[in-house]
């Protein structure tokens, strides 16, 4: 026999080694996984139904918002200076404008003077379209390791049947969190939110009832 030549049994041998050495090298270049993301929803408190004004006749569509791509995320912003990132571990449940746009929705529910209101996609025959911007959704940080002071910014328009815009808004309230922690900053962001969507619902349901 051959001295390079090795038998059938022991290349049967050999092979399961190698096998086992590749896994093994495999598993230390992979290393640990990364502990999932904690999830959090934003949970504005709106003011509750009737609150002030009369019932308006008019159906409202509200469109999805626009945003840069920074906030266009599930991420959760923060901002030092005129640095940008997000927080570690940690996300919100949906895409920001998503969430914006369906808590404008819930907003105007909550208020109830609106004969109806609903996403544009639900195809709701609508006499005006309610479109957004929204220009800052971030924690921001005065200093190093203090209690950022979240913010949050959308402009407004209400858009006639035919594309006309009836009134524009931008409405900016901000909240202080109570601590720099990420659950402290998300209640934050709940009374900012609250805060914004409320100025817009408020000011909508002053426009001018549209022409029959």
């Amino acid at each position: 026999m051959n001295a390079q030549t090795i038998p059938a049994s022991r290349r049967h041998l050999v092979l399961g080694a190698t096998c086992l050495l590749v896994l093994a090298g495999c598993g230390s270049i992979i290393g640990p996984s990364a502990p999932p993301p904690q999830i959090y929803r934003l949970a504005p408190d709106f003011p509750a139904a009737g609150a002030g004004g009369a019932p308006v006749s008019w159906q409202l569509a509200v469109a999805p918002p626009d945003t840069t791509q920074t906030i266009d995320t599930v991420r959760i912003t923060l901002v030092h200076g005129e640095t940008m990132d997000y927080y570690a571990d940690a996300q919100w449940n949906d895409t920001v404008p998503r969430l914006v746009q369906s808590l404008i929705v819930e907003a105007f529910e909550q208020n109830g003077r609106i004969a109806a209101v609903a996403p544009q996609s639900a195809g709701l025959r609508a006499h005006y379209v309610l479109a957004t911007d929204i220009r800052d959704f971030d924690a921001q940080y005065d200093s190093a390791n203090g209690a950022p002071n979240v913010v949050v910014e959308i402009e407004a328009e209400l858009m006639g049947e035919r594309g006309n815009v009836v009134a524009s808004l931008d409405a900016r309230q901000t909240a202080r969190a109570t601590q720099n922690s990420v659950a402290a900053v998300v209640t934050a962001f709940d009374q900012a939110t609250s805060a914004t969507l409320s100025q817009i619902v408020v000011w909508a349901l002053e426009a001018p009832a549209p022409p029959p």
